[in-house]
Order: structure tokens, then sequence, then C-alpha cells
């Protein structure tokens, strides 16, 4: 896996220590294993943030820390991959868990229209909450069980071809030399 590329796009541990939206976690976020980039600690961070990132919460990111500090997996990749639900991705993210819900209750897809505000949005929670948060679990479980199994597999093909490369490289130095 690309650990440099990785550490360029996270934020510098110790500015992250240092935030005070993360003093709730007290002295748990000093563990040198939520900073480490590694195949264990990667794999479980997109086990983590994959999954939160389907949790229809504006909590998400403080939920996704505190999974990444008790499974000691890295930190800032976990709350970094919560981002993928944004203001543009979120519409289409939760339809489809939505439809996903209502095709798994077998229920027929209600025709709402949108409206961007809170009142519709509790008068509409009465109606969908089932078939919305089925979908959100469901979405959630696949897609943290898929990153991780993905980056364990990218991982392990990264290091082989290294291996590979390296062994090349050694037995194309030693004929040059014989």
């Amino acid at each position: 896996m690309p650990k440099k590329f990785l550490r360029k796009c996270l934020p510098d541990p110790h500015k992250i220590t240092q935030s005070k939206s993360l003093r709730i976690f007290g002295k748990f976020i000093n563990e040198p294993n939520l900073w480490h980039m590694n195949r264990k600690s990667v794999s479980m961070a997109f086990l983590v943030g994959m999954f939160f990132m389907w949790v229809p919460l504006p909590s998400q990111m403080f939920l996704a820390a505190g999974a990444a500090i008790l499974l000691r997996c890295n930190l800032p990749l976990s709350v970094a991959l919560v981002w993928i639900t944004n203001p543009v991705t979120m519409p289409p993210m939760f339809y489809a868990a939505y439809s996903l819900g209502n095709w798994m209750l077998g229920l027929p897809p209600s025709n709402i229209e949108f409206e961007a505000s809170f009142d519709w949005i509790a008068q509409q929670m009465d109606a969908i909450w089932q078939p919305f948060l089925l979908g959100c679990l469901t979405l959630g479980i696949v897609s943290s069980i898929t990153g991780f199994t993905v980056i364990r597999i990218l991982w392990r093909l990264h290091v082989i071809t290294y291996i590979k490369n390296k062994k090349n490289r050694f037995i194309n130095r030693k004929n040059k030399k014989g």
C-alpha cells in the first residue's frame, strides 16, 4: 500500500492529539497504534470508517474516532473515510440505502417529494425510518467488510510485488558482476 501517499494526505498526529474536540478521549488518544500505517491498522481503519460513513447522524466522526480507539486502528484514516459522506454524496447514498431497505422489507418505494427543511425530515422519518435504517446498516456492513478485504488484498499484492522486484534487482546485479 502507498504509505507515503497516505501519510501526505493525513494530518500530523501531533496536531490531532492537541485538538480540543478529541479531548473527550483523554489519554487514549496518545496510544501509538492509532497512528501506525501497517496492514492491520489501515485495513481496520477502512472497516471502521466505511461502516460509520453510513450512520445518518452528524456525530459520525466522533463515533468513528471512538471505534478506532477501541479497535486500535489508524485514527486519522478512520475519521477521514467518514468524509465520503458529505453534502454532495449524502443524498444519493441515503436514497440508495432507503431503496435497498424497501427492497429488503418487500415494500413498494414511496413517492416522496424532497424538501430541504427540518420539518420535512421530521415528518418523513415517521414513514421511512425502518427501510432507511435497514439499508444504512446493510450498506455499512457490506462496504466495511469489502473495504477491509480489498485493502488486505491490495496490501498483500503490493508486498509480494515489492519482494519480487527486490529479488529481481538482486539477481540482475549479481549477473552483471559475474
